[in-house]
């Protein structure tokens, strides 16, 4: 490469996303990999996926070995102007009331306090006339 590299907008490295053209943003920098696609050990699928963003976790996720990141240096046509990469952003879940599994409606608890005595004065006055009759 020469003492200049040229720098890439995000906007112009998507627009590099076909098996005929294909560049990825890696660490900082922009790669051509398009002449890869077809020699690429987990397929051409993974590196299409990963064009028109920051390909850098991907590629990191992996584990690529000391060779394939040689490689990188044969490929690269630039670097990134970080300011158009978006900022990544952590998802946090909407707040949500907390749900106890352990509360009962309360008009269920006052309709089994007045049900439970009758069944059971109900039970023992059928058990009482049953014995006696027989």
């Amino acid at each position: 490469m020469g003492s200049e590299t040229k720098v890439f907008t995000l906007a112009e490295v998507s627009e590099h996303n076909s098996p005929k053209d294909c560049w990825l943003v890696i660490g900082g920098k922009v790669y051509d990999v398009t002449k890869f696609l077809e020699d690429h050990p987990g397929g051409d699928e993974v590196l299409l996926s990963a064009t028109g963003k920051d390909a850098t976790d991907d590629f990191e996720d992996v584990g690529h070995s000391t060779t394939a990141r040689a490689m990188m240096d044969e490929m690269q046509v630039g670097d990134i102007d970080t300011a158009t990469i978006p900022v990544k952003t952590n998802y946090t879940p909407p707040k949500q009331p907390h749900y106890n599994q352990d509360k009962t409606p309360e008009f269920i608890i006052k309709i089994l306090q007045f049900l439970v005595p009758l069944l059971i004065l109900g039970l023992a006055f059928g058990v009482r006339f049953y014995t006696k009759s027989a």
